[in-house]
C-alpha cells in the first residue's frame, strides 16, 4: 500500500512535504481532506476520522506509511530524510539543519498568522519585518549551494524553499534583493523531479492558505 499524505487541499504545511516525496521518488498517495463553503466552513470531512485514525497526536498534516504513523510537519521531512540520507551527513550539518527547520518555522508562523487572521498587519509585515527575516536567512546561506551544505541538500531546504515560494506568490519582488537566495530558488526548481513536477498537473499550485484565511477570503471578493 502506498504511503499516504493527508492535508487541507492547500500548500500551506504539506507542499514542501509533496516536493520531498517527489525528490526522493516515493510513490504516495495525497489524500485531501475538504473544507466546506462560507459562511460555516464545514471541517467535518477531517473532524468525522481525526481520531479514528490511530494518531498519536491527531493533526494534519499526517502521514501513514504501514505502520508508521506521523503528524507534525518536521517529524514528517526528518523521517522522510532519513529513509534517504538527507538529514545532515556531519554534526555541523546536524546543527545546522536543526537551527535551519525551528527557525523557518518560526518564521511560518509569523507568516500565517498574518495572512489568515491579521491581514491588516499585511504592509508592516512586508515592509518592515519581512526584510530584517530574510536578510537573517540570506546570511545563514552565505556562499553556499544549499542552506544546510555547499554539497548536498536536504529537507530542511524544502522547507525554507516552500515558505519563501508562498512570499512570492503574494509579492513576486519579495526576493529582489536577496541574490543568493534568488539563486538559491531557481537552482531548486532546475532539480530535474522538481521541475518536472512543477510543470505536471499534479503540482498543486494553490490555494497556498485555506478558503477562510482573510487573505483567500479577500481574494474573492
Amino acid at each position: 500500500m502506498l504511503p499516504v499524505l493527508g492535508y487541507w487541499k492547500t500548500r500551506t504545511l504539506a507542499q514542501h512535504i509533496r516536493l520531498l516525496l517527489v525528490y526522493t521518488d516515493t510513490a504516495f498517495k495525497d489524500k485531501y481532506h475538504h473544507v466546506g463553503p462560507e459562511p460555516d466552513y464545514d471541517k467535518s470531512d477531517w473532524y468525522s476520522v481525526k481520531y479514528k485514525m490511530g494518531l498519536d497526536f491527531p493533526n494534519l498534516p499526517y502521514y501513514i506509511d504501514d505502520n508508521v504513523k506521523l503528524t507534525q510537519s518536521t517529524a514528517i521531512l526528518r523521517y522522510i530524510g532519513r529513509k534517504n540520507n538527507m538529514c545532515g551527513r556531519t554534526e555541523e550539518e546536524r546543527v545546522r539543519l536543526d537551527i535551519l527547520l525551528s527557525q523557518t518555522m518560526d518564521f511560518a508562523e509569523e507568516f500565517w498568522k498574518v495572512f489568515y487572521y491579521n491581514l491588516e498587519r499585511r504592509d508592516v509585515y512586508l515592509l518592515k519585518e519581512l526584510p530584517v527575516k530574510l536578510w537573517d536567512f540570506s546570511n545563514f546561506l552565505g556562499d553556499r549551494k544549499w542552506f544546510v551544505s555547499n554539497q548536498d541538500i536536504t529537507v530542511a531546504d524544502f522547507f525554507i524553499y516552500e515558505l519563501l515560494d508562498h512570499h512570492v506568490y503574494i509579492k513576486p519582488t519579495i526576493l529582489d534583493n536577496y541574490k543568493n537566495i534568488q539563486m538559491f530558488m531557481q537552482r531548486f526548481r532546475e532539480l530535474p523531479r522538481i521541475k518536472e513536477y512543477l510543470a505536471s498537473p499534479d503540482c498543486l499550485r494553490g490555494p497556498v492558505f485555506n478558503i477562510y484565511s482573510q487573505y483567500e477570503v479577500e481574494q474573492r471578493k
